[in-house]
């Protein structure tokens, strides 16, 4: 079976992605641009599609089917993390569509770095607005001024039931399984790390309280003798039995469970003491080259038919009306993959912290990460 290129990691050569540069030499947060980025974008061809997302995040139809429509090229680039893409964009790169995550866009937003999206302008966005009325004011964008949602997602935990039983106690205290000791993974990720480690011991996701942070080291440290690695390639190692147990994104679990020989073998939980939730979401970059462009692209990749097409081609959730029983018909076996309108009330998001409180966590999560 052919290794699947998941929305956390990059591969090159990965089959339909052209991994081409965005064109360089393009001016970024000039005082013209931001002057730009208040301006309203009309949704109407105005060149070529620059798209720069996660590899293997959309489905291959969808770009043929947008390009034969509307007479453009889908000029392809891939980033592998959230940070790589703000470097591409500092250093100039010109991209007409971009999808950060929820934290990133409030950075971005904050940093005047996104154009004004109106979505009046969208004939399909009242499939999300409508229906969904979290995205009406989303914390990390007032009024979805500056991006449209994409795919929702929510941490959990994967688990071989061949090897650790049918049911876990459904808890984040399941990671530490006598009966998956050295076949435990956790997500090489940051927040993901210190957000279970802050659940599991009663303090806000994204605390940064120097008492609290020491009590989560000295928790991880207990962990240590029953892992295997930090890893975010989830799908993989648990498809090929070197996880037993992996903490893991609930859209990587239900890609697997197309992909697997034997899907029943999988099970996966929401723990009790709360499952963080993310978001990606559209935004078109204050120097886009083709904004308009850009904005119809998101209307077309809101069409149900293209929303059915990418949650089975990704496996994750996308809050767009009338599609919710592709992703129920996925998971089927684990309806706690699915994000509901009370998943997204709960808040259990990762915010944006101050320079001093991002330091800390970052000290905490080195010194967990190095640690004996």
């Amino acid at each position: 079976m052919s290794t699947r290129i998941d929305r956390r990691r990059f591969l090159a050569g990965s089959a339909g992605v052209a991994a081409l540069l965005a064109s360089p030499g393009c001016a970024y947060l000039t005082p013209k641009l931001q002057a730009v980025a208040t301006e309203p974008v009309k949704p109407r061809i105005d060149g070529d599609l620059v798209y720069f997302n996660w590899a293997d995040y959309v489905h291959p139809t969808v770009f043929e089917g947008f390009a034969r429509e509307y007479g453009v090229k889908v000029i392809q680039s891939n980033f592998d993390s959230m940070e790589s893409m703000q470097a591409k964009l500092s250093a100039g790169n010109c991209y007409d569509i971009i999808f950060p995550s929820a934290q990133w866009v409030q950075k971005m937003v904050a940093a005047n770095q996104l154009r004004v999206i109106d979505p009046s302008t969208l004939k399909n966005a009242s499939l999300i607005f409508d229906h969904y009325s979290y995205f009406r004011d989303p914390w990390y964008d007032r009024h979805s001024a500056h991006s449209i949602p994409f795919t929702m997602y929510k941490t959990g935990i994967a688990w071989r039931k061949d090897k650790l039983g049918e049911t876990l106690p459904g808890s984040w205290s399941d990671l530490w399984n006598e009966a998956s000791k050295g076949h435990t993974f956790v997500l090489a990720d940051r927040n993901e790390v210190l957000g279970m480690l802050a659940l599991l011991l009663g303090y806000d996701l994204n605390t940064a309280e120097d008492r609290q942070l020491a009590a989560m080291v000295r928790k991880f440290r207990g962990l240590r003798p029953y892992l295997r690695g930090f890893s975010s390639d989830d799908y993989n190692n648990l498809l090929s039995g070197d996880a037993w147990m992996h903490q893991t994104w609930s859209g990587d679990i239900a890609a697997l469970l197309r992909q697997a020989p034997d899907p029943s073998i999988y099970g996966f939980e929401a723990p009790k003491e709360g499952a963080p939730i993310n978001t990606d979401a559209y935004a078109i970059p204050v120097n886009a080259r083709h904004p308009g462009t850009a904005l119809l692209f998101i209307d077309y990749m809101l069409r149900p038919e293209n929303v059915r097409k990418n949650i089975d081609h990704i496996g994750y959730p996308m809050p767009v009306h009338g599609t919710e029983d592709t992703y129920a018909q996925i998971v089927a076996a684990f309806p706690s993959c699915a994000v509901t309108v009370e998943d997204l009330s709960r808040n259990l998001f990762y915010a944006n912290n101050t320079v001093a409180k991002t330091q800390a966590r970052d000290a905490a999560y080195t010194e967990l990460t190095v640690g004996g």
